[in-house]
């Protein structure tokens, strides 16, 4: 591991994993998280230093120490999102103005994170069939999509549909069909603040999805991506007094 490593934390509410879902089990035996770090740090190597937090730990794993050593956070919740302390939201929200990277993760769409990054309710459309999702990239010069097949192909998956109520992404990197006909914009990127934000859907508990290479690249990338560039920042209102700047 390099000094330089980057800090990746996964988060995951392992919930699913921990309460007798037997299919999230068969595919997650020890968690989501452990997948996603796994692949992670297939795919990174030594250029990341790969941990995991999840929602029972105390203040979620999320305390202020961790966050301050966070280059760039994982998200993955889908039935605890009203268990997570606003505080760590809070915590985890000013990270991100700071410079953080986060990608948020299938049904973090409605985690309490995401829709205050996104302002919006970030409903949408969903059937869980285990149908086949093809993922079609659409921006191929944008680094989350190096080295990523046209297209990615996930046997079986949950349908997400479009209309997705979220904000005018930055870039669409990422559309996927179904096989009923449905669109979904599925890999989207935002700024806020000093942060960059990376939302990618595929990955449900109850298909093994985070097992596929492909998508482990997918998360890869946008780890390098979402990686901030220099020291945290505070985001502060500073009143300049007239002729505070001298040439």
């Amino acid at each position: 591991m390099t000094a330089s490593a980057l800090r990746v934390l996964v988060w995951n509410e392992n919930i699913h994993e921990t309460t007798g879902d037997e299919r999230a089990i068969a595919n997650y035996p020890d968690g989501i998280h452990t997948v996603i770090a796994d692949g992670l740090r297939s795919h990174l190597g030594p250029d990341a230093e790969v941990s995991t937090a999840t929602l029972q730990q105390p203040e979620h794993g999320l305390t202020q120490e961790v966050i301050d050593h966070t280059d760039v956070l994982l998200w993955w919740g889908h039935v605890g999102h009203d268990k997570v302390e606003d505080e760590v939201v809070e915590r985890v929200h000013q990270a991100v103005l700071g410079g953080m990277g986060i990608l948020v993760l299938h049904s973090g769409h409605y985690s309490k994170i995401f829709k205050r990054l996104m302002g919006t309710s970030c409903s949408l459309k969903w059937r869980s069939d285990g149908e086949r999702e093809l993922v079609w990239t659409i921006a191929p010069r944008h680094p989350i999509a190096e080295g990523v097949p046209h297209p990615i192909h996930i046997p079986k998956q949950e349908m997400y549909g479009e209309y997705f109520d979220i904000p005018e992404p930055e870039e669409t990197v990422f559309l996927s069909t179904f096989e009923a006909g449905e669109v979904f914009r599925s890999g989207v990127t935002y700024t806020r603040g000093f942060g960059r934000v990376f939302y990618f859907s595929p990955g449900d508990q109850d298909f093994p999805v985070y097992h596929h290479s492909d998508v482990q690249r997918v998360l890869a990338n946008g780890v390098r991506w979402a990686a901030p560039g220099g020291a945290r920042r505070t985001l502060t209102a500073d009143y300049h007094a007239p002729g505070w700047y001298q040439s």
